[in-house]
């Protein structure tokens, strides 16, 4: 079984391009040497580049601005962010907790931290990075965050209860649905499981994680049949390999091959690991 889980975060800061008053400026402002990197960063180009950017290209800006002036805390902050995007996780950790310990975060920093060690499986310690914001911040990350924490830990009612907020925090609830449905799933709970992934595709009918989880929901149950929602031949064919994968995880070896036998017609190219299973069956 391979169950998929979205994690990504909204992360980010929005775009914003500050414009400077056209005030008079004094002597000292006139021949301060402000550098490359500060003029550019007066339009807002941190910004830009964490939203914009290719996350690679992002990384080598903060970290080249950083090397210029390493005692700029947004640049370390950007950077720390820029890798997160890049999935550098764990290198992102590490910034966060210098900031920490230099007492340069704020909450966004540790929401941010935590999101890195959930990404990197270091689960207690997001969970002491969680509980050291306020509560009053009630934002979806930190609910998203909270929830799969909780669910980390089989908290199942503290779960359900972030999920919930979480879902109701966000105009793109896809991927908060589809993790609450793995949820319900492990717990053995599959009409539950069932639902959730429906919901999520009915949200973002392109997630094919969603579709994915919802076939293998049916095929724990023996339901060899695939469900109707929006798929094309490509998609209706790995769902059908996965399923006949479950039905001979279940020892229904003979609807297995009729199954794996429906994906190699179907698929658009040749589908050489449908094959495989096929010929050793």
């Amino acid at each position: 079984m391979s169950l998929t889980i979205l994690r990504t975060l909204g992360a980010g800061l929005a775009l914003s391009i500050t414009l400077a008053g056209c005030t008079e400026m004094t002597d000292a402002e006139k021949n301060a040497d402000l550098g490359s990197v500060n003029v550019i960063d007066a339009t807002g180009l941190n910004d830009i580049m964490l939203n914009l950017a290719n996350p690679a290209e992002a990384v080598a800006f903060f970290r080249d601005s950083l090397a210029a002036e390493p005692g700029r805390i947004d640049l370390k902050k950007g950077y720390a962010q820029a890798l997160v995007q890049n999935k550098q996780y764990a290198e992102a950790a590490l910034i966060y907790e210098q900031l920490i310990e230099d007492g340069h975060a704020d909450s966004r920093d540790r929401l941010n931290y935590a999101d890195a060690l959930v990404r990197n499986g270091a689960w207690e310690e997001a969970r002491v990075q969680l509980d050291a914001i306020p509560p009053t911040v009630e934002s979806f990350d930190r609910y998203f965050l909270e929830a799969l924490v909780a669910d980390h830990n089989k908290e199942w009612e503290k779960a359900d209860n972030f999920y919930d907020i979480a879902r109701g925090l966000t105009t793109r609830p896809a991927q908060v649905l589809n993790n609450w449905g793995i949820s319900k799933l492990e717990r053995g709970q599959y009409s539950a499981a069932e639902k959730l992934f429906k919901q999520a595709i009915a949200s973002d009918s392109k997630m094919f994680t969603a579709k994915n989880n919802l076939v293998i929901t049916l095929g724990k149950q023996g339901i060899y049949r695939l469900p109707v929602i929006p798929m094309n031949d490509k998609e209706r064919a790995i769902l059908l390999y996965n399923l006949a994968r479950e039905a001979i995880r279940n020892g229904d070896v003979d609807i297995a091959r009729g199954l794996l036998s429906d994906a190699i017609d179907i698929h658009p190219q040749h589908f050489e690991a449908a094959v495989s299973l096929l010929a050793s069956l």
